[in-house]
């Protein structure tokens, strides 16, 4: 390994829920920060991007199991599809408001 190198694809950062991922998804964009990709696997959604030192990051959460994808003989069938981010964004606000306001 060379020196000064972390020596990793990427690190992954699971949240608790979709409403934790789209609240720090609306805060990169908002300062600016370059996303590299956003995926839908199923089972999850999930973003990538860089750190500043070029480190592969994915921030993701897991759908609850009784949402994941499965065929009728109940086998797993996950996938990559583009994710909607502004979907996901939108999710959070009418997530977040209701929350605050069952407070």
């Amino acid at each position: 390994m060379r020196e000064g190198v972390a020596g990793l694809y990427h690190a992954a950062i699971l949240y608790r829920d979709r409403a934790g991922l789209a609240a720090v998804v609306k805060r990169l964009l908002a300062a600016g920060y370059p996303l590299r990709g956003a995926s839908d696997h199923g089972v999850s959604e999930a973003i990538y991007l860089d750190d500043p030192d070029g480190n592969g990051l994915e921030l993701y959460w897991d759908r609850p199991r009784a949402e994941w994808p499965t065929t009728p003989d109940g086998k797993l069938t996950m996938y990559t599809r583009p994710l909607d981010v502004q979907g996901l964004l939108k999710s959070v606000r009418s997530e977040q408001g209701t929350i605050a306001a069952s407070k």
